[in-house]
């Protein structure tokens, strides 16, 4: 539930955005034609994009280019809701503030990079600058054209001197670069991680019912049924040669259910998970 909700646009453009959201929260982001900087102020948040994910814990930030994206807001053990804070970046936009005096990033798109998206690290200036913004939230008669232009400027220029990750620098480089990836990329890319059909489909840019009809021509299996034999051939694998604990093993093979795993197993091994390893420990030792 949103609670809170307020932004800024410039020269028509939605620009600057605060939300404050009841968790969890879940919201799909197709982004053809922006990239976005995306700070946690309070709770936890996770990014999904179409081959990969990020966690963003409070006071920790993302980049993100042109593409499509889950966002899934939730609590931290602090606090039992989700704040943040949002600055778009859209093309038109960019040309217009810097008119002749484009940055390098701006028509210098990078070739052939497939980072879609990166952490920042929190520094003193990210963290002033989110306060300075707040403040003009809390503030809007102070605001207007020419201050939104410095504050947009200023977090381009702050995201370009980071030394996180050549990512970054990489992401600035081609924000306006669409990556596209295949339909068994994107579902490969989360066969391990607890997505439902649903975010798969919205990821793959297709309807619930496109997607499995998709997916049944590629893999000649149901999602559900496929995505579980996956799952569970992993978990197999990472208990005959791991001592992980095998709630951890569930959990990372994309089971958040305990006793759903167990009896999935069980079905599929004709034993449990803990006999299936001792099992195996036996073969070894034979």
């Amino acid at each position: 539930m949103v609670i809170e909700h307020k932004k800024y646009g410039l020269f028509g453009k939605m620009i600057f955005e605060k939300a404050v959201i009841k968790p969890p929260f879940q919201k799909s982001n197709t982004m053809p034609e922006e990239a976005c900087f995306f700070y946690v102020i309070d709770g936890i948040g996770e990014v999904i994009s179409e081959i990969g994910k990020l966690r963003i814990p409070t006071r920790e930030s993302v980049l993100l280019k042109c593409g499509n994206y889950i966002t899934k807001m939730l609590p931290s053990p602090a606090s039992n809701t989700f704040q943040t804070v949002v600055v778009h970046f859209h093309p038109q936009i960019l040309k217009k503030v810097y008119e002749n005096d484009l940055s390098k990033f701006l028509v210098s798109p990078g070739a052939g990079t497939r980072v879609g998206m990166s952490k920042v690290k929190s520094t003193i200036l990210i963290a002033k600058y989110i306060e300075s913004l707040l403040f003009y939230f809390e503030n809007p008669e102070l605001v207007n054209e020419d201050l939104l232009v410095l504050k947009f400027k200023e977090i381009i220029l702050l995201l370009a001197q980071t030394d996180d990750s050549p990512a970054i620098n990489q992401i600035l480089t081609s924000l306006f670069s669409p990556t596209t990836y295949s339909f068994t990329q994107i579902v490969e890319a989360h066969i391990f991680s607890d997505l439902s059909s649903r975010d798969l489909a919205q990821l793959t840019n297709l309807s619930l019912s496109s997607f499995k009809r998709e997916f049944r021509r590629v893999y000649n299996d149901s999602p559900a049924n496929y995505t579980r034999n996956r799952r569970l051939e992993k978990a197999a694998e990472l208990l005959a040669i791991s001592a992980e604990r095998v709630s951890d093993i569930a959990i990372n093979t994309g089971f958040n259910d305990l006793s759903h795993f167990s009896k999935c197993f069980q079905e599929k091994y004709g034993s449990s998970p803990s006999v299936y390893r001792l099992d195996q420990k036996h073969k070894l030792l034979d």
